[in-house]
């Protein structure tokens, strides 16, 4: 394993691995307006919601690693103290990072990246038409972390107001993650775009308490077969299964095809057993696998 200590490393360096690493993350794409009503248009990878009362979100324009000096979007929020969050899907995302080039002071990036303003019903700063959801913020506090080159600058925006375009909801009114099309930043000149064919679900242990893996056998623990996500989801059950279940489980007709198959070889049993368990997550039939599992 490669160890590195960061302060051996230059700014430049040192972010190299920490992009690549720490990712993906979601795109902060802030419009902000200064005291004399030059707007400006930027996208900002460090970037999360915090807290949702009140609904907090915090991203960060770190200084200019070449020289050390502060962004627009800096200065013009510590002189209005108000912003607006545009949500960045893959229908725009070329056109959000052209918004990234380092334009000079009073260079509107709506105009140069080709985007609409749409004029925010809170706050002064427009919002981004194409975005698929657009929060307009009151900038509550900057938190300054430093005066040296890469240095970040935290800025709490409180959400005040939330819009999002009719076409990615679902039936119900909530936000379709499928149709949302949402891109996130990775290291260097790198993305991902989070598809249908990418999704997935993990089952969050909020309501009920798992198991856990220790709970299960020494053999299923460090099975050649099952994955460390296997393990994960088996230990994610409430309870054991009951013996009468775990019995009754002898008697489905693909647990009997390997029971017979395998009769005096108990090494060859156990991979088989696994392997039918692993089938069974697969299937999301979470509770048969563990049946398996513990024959």
């Amino acid at each position: 394993m490669l160890t590195i200590d960061v302060t051996k490393l230059s700014p430049v360096q040192l972010q190299n691995y920490l992009q690549y690493a720490i990712a993906p993350r979601p795109i902060c794409f802030a419009s902000t307006i200064d005291e004399e009503g030059n707007i400006n248009l930027s996208p900002f990878s460090f970037f999360n919601m915090f807290s949702t009362n009140p609904p907090l979100c915090i991203f960060s324009p770190s200084r200019r690693v070449r020289d050390g000096s502060n962004k627009h979007t800096l200065e013009n929020v510590l002189q209005v103290k108000e912003c607006v969050i545009n949500i960045v899907n893959y229908p725009m995302v070329q056109q959000m990072s052209l918004a990234s080039t380092d334009y000079g002071k009073g260079v509107n990036e709506f105009e140069k990246a080709g985007f609409t303003m749409l004029p925010s019903l809170l706050v002064k700063p427009p919002r981004v038409a194409e975005a698929p959801v657009q929060m307009e913020c009151i900038v509550k506090e900057v938190i300054h972390l430093g005066d040296q080159p890469g240095a970040g600058n935290l800025i709490l925006a409180e959400i005040k107001m939330i819009h999002i375009q009719e076409n990615i909801l679902d039936a119900d009114g909530k936000i379709d993650q499928e149709k949302i099309d949402l891109v996130a930043r990775l290291g260097g000149d790198w993305y991902c775009r989070v598809t249908a064919e990418n999704l997935f679900k993990v089952a969050k242990p909020l309501t009920t308490l798992g198991i856990g893996v220790d709970a299960l056998p020494k053999a299923v623990r460090n099975s050649y077969v099952l994955s460390g996500n296997d393990l994960g989801r088996l230990g994610n059950i409430e309870q054991l299964p009951s013996a009468d279940d775990i019995d009754e489980m002898q008697r489905n007709s693909q647990v009997k095809e390997v029971l017979d198959a395998t009769i005096g070889d108990a090494t060859n049993r156990e991979r088989e057993l696994h392997e039918l368990a692993k089938q069974f997550l697969n299937e999301g039939n979470v509770m048969d696998a563990l049946k398996v599992v513990l024959l």
